[in-house]
């Protein structure tokens, strides 16, 4: 299955439960590795295996404690190039200050840049992701970056798993998101629609509010995609919105469901059908307090694109048929 240097994973504390999950679909065991945090909130991590001329990859997700994961992987990216590994690949589903990828007012910081900055400066050789908030923090790098797409995925999901999808509609809740639905659009073979966001003022404090700009909703399965929910603030004005504009059901896709700052209760009293979300960050906990969420698997993505790296095979077929195939078994 693998050929030349073995490949070595290791995990940091963000995501344990996807990190063993792509293991078992590799075939591959975790290296053991033993981050931990001194008294003075320094960390510190032990690798109890040999790295030397190895592939290695780390998995670590930008989620929860950002700033503790982030240092914990740039340390273990640091162990392993000290420690002689061959090549180091940061497998980073959810990109941690993506984000702050643009200075969009005087004096703000581009933080996404220097995350890649810091990355290759610990010694990383290749970086592998999903869903970026923006595609150009690619360029931010001068080593290669692999960042893999969820829709594949969620076309699968729509496909098997939501009714009367022929009959639907794939909105954006802002102009951003254009692409992206326009593109998952053309896949399902139906239309698409976009919502505008605007504040009744020009005070920061001002109350907003949505309209749609394109597309009719009314007696049709809306289907709301995003990249990212954190306050979930953006969904809630936009379900109101779809809500009000008479779609039949309301169904959500994001995704990385952070949910830092969401207020559940509020969510859960939505007028959606399902959240659907994928577990590039640990969704265990948000599940048990939103009844309406469902997580996607990704993790036979995430094994894929290691064994197809390790192998020095093209990564392409994961964005087509290969990834929408994986729907049988995605929901977990």
């Amino acid at each position: 299955m693998y050929h030349g240097n073995s490949i070595r994973l290791l995990a940091g504390n963000s995501h344990p439960e996807l990190a063993h999950a792509v293991a078992e679909r590799l075939g591959v065991p975790l290296t053991p590795c033993m981050p931990k945090k001194f008294s003075n909130g320094e960390i510190n991590v032990k690798i109890s295996e040999s790295v030397r001329e190895e592939d290695v990859f780390i998995i670590q997700s930008g989620c929860s404690d950002v700033n503790d994961n982030l240092m914990e992987l740039l340390i273990l990216i640091s162990a392993c190039k000290t420690a002689s590994a061959r090549r180091i690949t940061a497998v980073i589903p959810c990109f941690p200050y993506a984000r702050m990828d643009k200075k969009d007012e005087s004096r703000a910081p581009i933080t996404a840049k220097l995350v890649a900055n810091m990355l290759v400066s610990a010694g990383c050789d290749h970086v592998i992701t999903m869903d970026l908030h923006a595609s150009q923090i690619q360029g931010f790098f001068d080593i290669p970056v692999d960042n893999l797409f969820s829709e594949p995925l969620m076309v699968s999901y729509i496909k098997r798993h939501i009714d009367g999808w022929q009959n639907g509609i794939v909105v954006s809740p802002d102009a951003g998101g254009a692409k992206r639905v326009t593109a998952m659009a053309d896949k399902l073979g139906i239309e698409f629609a976009l919502i505008h966001r605007k504040r009744d003022g020009k005070s920061q404090n001002a109350p907003e509010r949505m309209e749609l700009l394109v597309g009719d909703v009314r007696d049709k399965v809306a289907i709301l995609v995003d990249d990212m929910i954190d306050t979930g603030h953006t969904l809630t004005l936009a379900a109101r919105t779809l809500h009000e504009k008479g779609a039949k059901t309301i169904y959500v896709l994001i995704s990385h469901g952070l949910f830092a700052e969401a207020h559940m209760a509020s969510l859960n009293s939505l007028p959606i059908e399902q959240l659907v979300v994928t577990n590039t960050v640990p969704q265990n906990e948000h599940k048990e307090q939103l009844s309406k969420l469902i997580a996607l698997d990704i993790s036979s993505t995430i094994a894929e694109s290691i064994r197809r790296t390790h192998n020095g095979e093209s990564i392409s077929l994961l964005f087509g048929e290969w990834a929408e195939g994986r729907g049988l078994d995605m929901i977990i």
